[in-house]
């Protein structure tokens, strides 16, 4: 008996350990904000919002006079919305609104990130901009960085949408962590971000963007994600690091959206 309870004790202690990796693994929030869009000389609208389950988001909306799309941009794992600064820039410089939220623990949301909590933050994004808003939903582009590429796809996989975009996105944590854990079983990751089986689901027209020499999420990923996509879609490689390749390769990145846009 006391064999046993040790066995279970041990494998609790375990699963633990594996879940404060996990954890530790995937999200990286910050509260502290760095900047705001008036810096880059932008006018915005600060927002907070409230999701299906009850947490209080904050976010900004980004208009643009002439936009003829609006953007909800789900961002990276790492940060909060004050890092995108730059990129939510040169969005708008192509002629688009946009509606960045921080997810439930970073900036100013309240709540703990996981991935259910994630895709009802976008959720709840969508819903403001289609409701307070009111932009139809066929004004409205969902983009996703890096893990919210997977969250921008679950969204898009469930409301209407005139378009996704994609930039560094992964195919599925099983993908990942055979590349970074690769002395353990998938299985026992809770998080799943199954982009892989959702996106053949995604109907609307597609811009998935990759980085020959991403360092976090291989370039192979990222092709695989397209194979898997339906049509409506194209692929743009890029150049340059995974947080950096929209600079490093400024003029294929803008233009490359642009394309995209027109194709719209």
């Amino acid at each position: 008996m006391k064999i046993f309870l040790w066995a279970i004790l041990s494998a609790v202690i375990l699963l633990a350990g594996i879940r404060y990796i996990e954890r530790h693994s995937i999200y990286f929030p910050m509260k502290a904000m760095f900047s705001t869009p008036e810096a880059a000389g932008m006018p915005y609208e600060e927002v907070y919002l409230k999701t299906s389950d009850g947490k209080r988001l904050h976010g900004w909306f980004i208009p643009n006079g002439k936009a003829a799309f609006t953007v909800v941009f789900c961002h990276g794992n790492a940060g909060n919305i004050s890092h995108r600064i730059e990129k939510l820039s040169m969005l708008r410089d192509l002629g688009l609104s946009v509606f960045i939220f921080d997810y439930r623990g970073y900036g100013k949301s309240e709540g703990v990130p996981d991935e259910a909590g994630l895709y009802k933050d976008a959720a709840a994004a969508y819903e403001y901009v289609t409701g307070e808003k009111n932009v139809p939903a066929d004004a409205v582009i969902v983009y996703g960085e890096s893990i919210g590429g997977a969250v921008g796809i679950d969204l898009a996989r469930k409301m209407p949408v005139k378009a996704l975009i994609t930039e560094e996105a992964f195919s599925s944590v099983k993908d990942m962590a055979a590349i970074a854990y690769p002395f353990l079983p998938h299985f026992i990751f809770s998080s799943r971000f199954d982009s892989l089986s959702k996106i053949k689901d995604v109907s609307c027209p597609k811009l998935i963007m990759h980085s020959i020499d991403d360092e976090i999420v291989p370039f192979s990923l990222g092709q695989k994600l397209f194979d898997a996509a339906a049509e409506p879609k194209k692929f743009l490689k890029l150049r340059g690091g995974h947080n950096t390749a929209f600079l490093d390769s400024k003029k294929d990145y803008t233009e490359g959206i642009r394309a995209f846009l027109k194709g719209l």
